[in-house]
């Protein structure tokens, strides 16, 4: 099944952060406007989810396409080494 990442970004005294990361089926993935990713299961996704807010909890970001471009390649490199 084909998720659709979605995240929320806020500012923060450090910089931008991103957190609450949500996968929302889709029929049709749009990676040009956001990151989209295929898992085999609930668990596969569910795993992914707890992967990257782990990853990116502490993390901050000086701008917002910063922040974008860095989750989409972790989530196709974390994809990709599947």
């Amino acid at each position: 099944m084909i998720y659709q990442l979605g995240w929320t970004t806020l500012p923060g005294l450090r910089g931008l952060s991103v957190s609450e990361f949500r996968a929302t089926p889709t029929a049709a993935p749009d990676n040009e406007k956001g990151v989209a990713i295929g898992f085999a299961d609930e668990a596969e996704r569910d795993s992914f989810l707890r992967i990257i807010e782990a990853e990116f909890a502490a993390r901050r970001f000086s701008n917002a396409a910063d922040a974008f471009d860095t989750v989409k390649a972790f989530a196709v490199a974390w994809k990709s080494s599947r």
